[in-house]
């Protein structure tokens, strides 16, 4: 499938194509002219020798330094040389490209005034799996993610290195094996590369899209639990939601539903309690609400993906400069930071249920840590210590960042949204939240094989997945083979295509 870049309508699902899967990209005729058009115009300003921020100026705290005209594209190259400062090990592929997207994205709106060469030269190098490689830290997440892109911005002039079929390669060779001609920079053009929140929004796409897919193998997880403790299920009914309102937990309650229809507990075979504890009865309420929180993460992520976050912005059509500061990344910091906070708020709640799935005095009868030989045997009692640990260190990386700004460039730079902290501490917690649900998911599963009655028609479906990777705990084994692969098959978002699979698609919002 291409991906056709017009300056609008971009989606997580396509960051999420053209990132991990590859897909082409195709830039809008349009949009090609809108960026001709933008460039014409600033080099007529250039001809006229108007000063303009960052083209014929120093940048930060030196903007009030005119170059002359023989410095501007000596400019150019020092600017990105002297950005590229950032630290640690390169940045997934997947985050580079899906930066490298979105900054295409941006220049096909025709406000950025670069060179048509530069867009077309990074639309060349996604499609060609041409992959700069960059420090996975150093941004503060203002005035754009200024270190990571500028060493995107370093291999069009022929420097750095870059990732190709699997080799890291000088980025001269890597460009030479591709067959793609290095452009070079000129006026204006390193900084169209590197102003704009790029790789920020880009992670952050990659893990809204993971974490709709998260959410909702946590409501399969509680509605294995549910089942396998008898809970009450009115909770679940969609009236009580709907005269609540809130649209989140109206969307939780009915997948839970789904995943449990055709359940012995919903013919009233077995006798169940009036009232369950509020980690059962809560759940479509705290998963709601982290819901609707991540549909306005989604909405923030895809309003920046199609904005405009240079400075200048360039108005062809006005006549006219602006200088703003449409790179601040909190719009998105925020909302990615929070979206931890939520992600970890489920992860509690999974452990909750496993708490009274292992706990023979809140299970409803089934045995302690749920083995047949407790005492001899321990059964699940150290995966709750996994889960526990796993959750403290989600607890410590929600900590929000989006408020610890320190500041830069003479105090030119005094608030920042340190956004990048924001998505890589979210990514972690998201990979921390598969090891909590796939602990739930492998004791649920171990505690519907106790029962006799018979579950859901999606919770089968659960439950046998769970089996395609781990058998029922009979004799005490190592258990860390069975919580990495659990895991990896939370990942791999293995269970809910298996529930999928057999009730059709659970809903998103």
């Amino acid at each position: 499938m291409t991906v056709r870049i017009t300056g609008s309508g971009m989606r997580i699902e396509d960051v999420e194509r053209v990132a991990r899967e590859g897909a082409r990209v195709e830039l809008a005729p349009e949009a090609e002219e809108r960026i001709e058009r933008c460039r014409a115009f600033i080099e007529e300003r250039i001809a006229a020798r108007e000063i303009m921020y960052g083209v014929n100026t120093g940048i930060g705290e030196l903007a009030e330094v005119v170059l002359d005209d023989d410095k501007i594209v000596e400019f150019q190259k020092h600017l990105i040389s002297n950005h590229a400062a950032g630290i640690g090990e390169p940045a997934p592929v997947e985050h580079v490209r899906a930066a490298m997207l979105l900054r295409v994205n941006v220049h096909a709106k025709g406000f950025s005034a670069c060179r048509p060469v530069i867009t077309r030269t990074l639309v060349e190098m996604l499609n060609k799996g041409v992959t700069p490689v960059v420090c996975e830290k150093g941004s503060v997440g203002a005035c754009g993610d200024l270190a990571p892109l500028a060493q995107i911005a370093l291999t069009l002039i022929g420097e750095g290195e870059c990732f190709l079929a699997g080799r890291r390669l000088p980025a001269a060779a890597a460009f030479a094996e591709a067959g793609i001609e290095i452009p070079h920079l000129r006026a204006r053009d390193g900084l169209a590369v590197i102003n704009g929140s790029n790789l920020t929004c880009g992670i952050g796409c990659l893990i809204a899209f993971d974490a709709e897919r998260w959410l909702k193998q946590a409501e399969i997880a509680a509605a294995m639990t549910l089942e396998a403790l008898k809970a009450n299920m009115k909770p679940y009914d969609p009236r009580l939601h709907q005269l609540r309102g809130f649209r989140g937990a109206v969307t939780s309650a009915a997948n839970i539903r789904r995943v449990v229809d055709g359940s012995d507990l919903l013919t009233g075979r077995e006798k169940v309690r009036l009232q369950d504890a509020y980690s059962m009865r809560s759940t479509p309420q705290v998963i709601g609400a982290a819901r609707d929180h991540l549909r306005w993460t989604r909405e923030q992520l895809e309003i920046e993906a199609n904005g405009v976050g240079d400075n200048p912005i360039f108005l062809a059509e006005d006549r006219v400069v602006l200088t703003g500061a449409n790179f601040q990344g909190t719009p998105i910091s925020l909302p990615l930071d929070t979206l931890g906070g939520a992600i970890a708020m489920v992860s509690v709640l999974s452990e909750r249920r496993l708490n009274r799935l292992t706990n023979s005095a809140l299970s409803a009868g089934l045995p302690a840590f749920l083995t047949k030989g407790a005492g001899l045997y321990s059964g699940l009692m150290l995966s709750q210590y996994t889960a526990d640990m796993l959750i403290v260190e989600q607890k410590i990386l929600s900590a929000p960042a989006f408020h610890q700004s320190i500041p830069a460039a003479a105090d030119q730079e005094d608030f920042v949204s340190m956004g990048m902290n924001s998505a890589l501490k979210t990514r972690q917690i998201l990979e921390l939240g598969n090891g909590v649900l796939g602990i739930e998911l492998m004791a649920a599963a171990q505690a519907l094989d106790f029962r006799s009655y018979a579950p859901g028609r999606g919770t089968q479906a659960a439950r046998a997945a769970v089996r395609r990777r781990v058998a029922f705990l009979d004799v005490d084994r190592p258990l860390y083979p069975d919580h990495n692969a659990m895991r990896e098959a939370v990942k791999e978002r293995e269970i809910l295509a298996a529930v999928e699979a057999e009730v059709g698609e659970l809903a998103a919002y």
